[in-house]
């Protein structure tokens, strides 16, 4: 992927103890199920663009799950990208399921960890994952059993590399002791900061921050302040959300996702956003005044 592309504009990271070199700003597949990330898209010839046209940009790291869907983002992925580029990192996040109503059930059992597995890399085509993110249900969890799982499976050749998802300060350094870490997927924006210390932490050891919701997820990011910011470099609030994460460390990768190429085309684009001092300082004073 050459360094002209949009996507590029941020740069690239190495995960750590890997030869995984992504863009910092890729794409989250999440969008392109149905509803509440449930059942089919209305669309389906649409999403299956937005893939091709996120390759085009520059895109190289797609952020997906079996569980999205369920099943239906994996499926787009194949239909649309399949055989693969060899500079395409493919990550999924195991950990829970669907329900028929639609529910999100967590589960870790040992034997369901490997189906998951196991389910993603029939669906995907693939013999082993790049990299499996853990996906726990909060800091109460016990991350240890899971956690052997993960390895046991990285040394059976399934797994390339381990990430975790949804942690704390405590979890990661658990999950540490047992496996190497190479990146952590928990919730962060501009406004939700609860994880500055350990973006900063992570930072130190190279290791991977990957901001789930970006953009707020289900309840957009809404500040008089971005808007503000927004509106005076004549960009959208999310351009400017994205610019400030890819700003915030070296060690943040960006997955927002969209199932239209418009919307595509706007998120890649905050890669080659470069907020000035005042502007970063009137979006750093945000999260105290929300």
């Amino acid at each position: 992927m050459t360094q002209t592309s949009p996507a590029a504009a941020a740069g690239r990271f190495t995960f750590p103890g890997t030869d995984i070199s992504v863009n910092r700003m890729g794409y989250g597949a999440m969008q392109l199920a149905g509803p509440h990330v449930f059942g089919p898209p209305a669309d389906p010839e649409e999403c299956r663009a937005v893939l091709k046209e996120a390759i085009a940009l520059g895109v190289d790291h797609i952020d997906t799950s079996d569980f999205y869907g369920p099943h239906v983002t994996n499926d787009l992925i194949r239909e649309a990208l399949y055989p693969y580029d060899e500079s395409l990192t493919l990550v999924t996040k195991i950990g829970a399921w669907r329900d028929d109503k639609g529910d999100w059930i967590l589960e870790r059992s040992a034997d369901f960890l490997r189906k998951s597995v196991e389910d993603n890399l029939e669906r995907l085509g693939l013999e082993r994952m790049p990299i499996v993110n853990l996906r726990m249900g909060g800091p109460e969890d016990d991350i240890a059993a899971p956690m052997q799982v993960m390895r046991d499976m990285q040394e059976e050749g399934l797994i390339a590399h381990i990430g975790i998802s949804t942690v704390d300060m405590a979890q990661l350094g658990i999950a540490r002791d047992i496996a190497p870490v190479v990146c952590v997927q928990n919730q962060y924006n501009l406004v939700q900061r609860g994880d500055d210390a350990m973006i900063d932490a992570l930072a130190e050891d190279g290791i991977a921050y990957v901001p789930y919701f970006p953009l707020g997820g289900f309840t957009p990011l809404q500040a008089d302040a971005l808007s503000g910011v927004a509106e005076d470099l004549g960009q959208s609030p999310q351009s400017v959300a994205l610019a400030w994460l890819l700003q915030r460390s070296p060690n943040i990768l960006l997955i927002p996702g969209t199932s239209r190429r418009a919307h595509l085309r706007e998120n890649v684009a905050a890669a080659g956003l470069k907020l000035d001092e005042a502007s970063l300082k009137r979006l750093d004073a945000i999260v105290s005044a929300v």
